[in-house]
């Protein structure tokens, strides 16, 4: 039986993380949220995103990622604010309760980890961590103000 390639196994595992950590968020009380919407909280940056630029990180069109906004700000989860570089320009950042959110998942994130056991964490860290971190800022994964890789929700 041929391997299946390790694409296609990084895209299960994704899957995988994401569908558990929604499941135990909606478990807590949390919205459900879709992964679609859950993919927005790892692109965001800590002191906002621009609209235009979470588009091109998710490979979004425009208008589908501000309906993605606009229902996770209806739950208040994310507000939009002034961006100070731009006048007239608007920002996405998490509202208090998206950062309580965030706190849950990282908790519920680091759950899964322990999970797989310190070794194979431990293993998988520094094999994923090996990525060129040029090529992957400009595949978007790689917070490009920053330079920090993207990471759970926060």
């Amino acid at each position: 039986m041929p391997t299946a390639p390790l694409a296609l196994l990084l895209l299960r595992a994704s899957r995988w993380v994401d569908q558990q950590l929604l499941r135990e968020l909606h478990r807590e009380g949390w919205p459900a949220l879709s992964p679609a919407q859950s993919l927005v909280f790892a692109y965001l940056d800590p002191d906002g995103t621009t609209p235009a630029e979470l588009a091109r990180r998710l490979g979004n069109s425009r208008q589908a990622t501000s309906q993605l906004l606009a229902g996770l700000v209806a739950l208040d989860l994310l507000a939009f604010q002034p961006n100070p570089a731009r006048r007239g320009g608007l920002l996405v950042g998490l509202t208090d309760r998206g950062r309580a959110l965030g706190r849950d998942a990282d908790r519920i994130l680091h759950g899964l980890e322990d999970g797989l056991g310190p070794a194979r964490a431990a293993e998988l860290r520094t094999l994923l961590a090996d990525f060129d971190h040029a090529d992957l800022r400009s595949a978007g994964v790689v917070a490009p103000s920053s330079g920090a890789m993207v990471d759970a929700p926060r």
